[in-house]
């Protein structure tokens, strides 16, 4: 059952009879193993993992969100009852992958020569208490490097310097990071267009990176598209607010990204070259 936030949620299905459905499913071969990922607080997260005798349960937990949403105290509680522990969103959406620079010389001054990644994955394999963890690979080599990270790395094999260079590199982000979006993309797709990851990342870019780069990217990839995906659009519905796994305020930091990331000058920039393309776009239709 996915992406449970309130024990509400649970006591509704259990109204609707889940109960005897999955004993159901269980008996003829359909289900083997019942479980549920979760977006909540702590608290909610400990009352629906008591609520039934689950098979296994999938929680959000990174080093930057070790005491957020279930954390480490609901981590622990399921490997106490036993209950396998699958981890999603070990690198943040790959936030902890692409590290500020400051960060970056922080582990590079590390003799053990770890990767952002692997420091990620390592914080993970270090705790007994974690099964599986779900991380996101697109090419051959990051296969690789998975299957080693996860083969080496014992639990307990964490050092104290260790440790000290991820409480490090945790204060560099955080002095960064102005929206905590992880790129799941449960906010979309929005009613009238808004490209709600897409502004996140760019806004969180500014502040990793250069301001021009990120601008550059963010005209680029949300402004000069077809259908462009401006924080401006948004209506205020709340809609993607109500799936927000991370509780962000989203709509106010939509505000906030796009004061930042459309300066007066960018916003006549990207008017006008606009204007321009849709009037070559005319032209070659016409001439087609």
């Amino acid at each position: 059952m996915h992406m449970f936030t309130d024990y509400a949620e649970w006591e509704h299905l259990r109204t609707l009879g889940i109960e005897d459905w999955i004993r159901r499913q269980k008996a003829e071969g359909r289900i083997r193993n019942i479980g549920f990922s979760y977006h909540g607080d702590t608290e909610m997260f400990l009352r629906i993992l008591n609520a039934y005798d689950w098979d296994f349960c999938q929680i959000q937990y990174n080093y930057m969100d070790e005491h957020t949403q279930a954390g480490k105290k609901g981590l622990q509680a399921a490997a106490e009852k036993g209950i396998p522990v699958i981890i999603m969103e070990p690198l943040r959406g790959g936030k902890l992958v692409n590290l500020p620079d400051k960060a970056k010389e922080i582990l590079a001054s590390d003799s053990k020569g770890y990767t952002p990644a692997e420091l990620g994955l390592r914080w993970l394999w270090n705790q007994p208490e974690v099964t599986c963890v779900l991380s996101g690979m697109n090419s051959e080599d990051m296969i690789n490097e998975n299957i080693r990270i996860a083969s080496e790395a014992e639990p307990g094999h964490f050092t104290e310097e260790d440790r000290k260079i991820v409480e490090q590199i945790k204060q560099v982000i955080r002095e960064r990071e102005k929206v905590g979006c992880t790129g799941c993309r449960y906010c979309m797709p929005c009613p009238k267009g808004v490209d709600i990851p897409g502004n996140f990342y760019y806004y969180n870019l500014m502040y990793m990176e250069k301001k021009s780069s990120a601008r550059f990217g963010f005209v680029q990839n949300v402004g000069l598209r077809r259908e462009p995906g401006f924080a401006s659009q948004c209506i205020g519905c709340g809609k993607c607010e109500k799936h927000c796994p991370q509780h962000i305020n989203i709509r106010e930091k939509l505000k906030e990204a796009d004061h930042n990331l459309r300066p007066l000058l960018y916003k006549i920039g990207i008017h006008l070259v606009r204007k321009i393309m849709i009037h070559e776009n005319i032209n070659q239709r016409f001439s087609g």
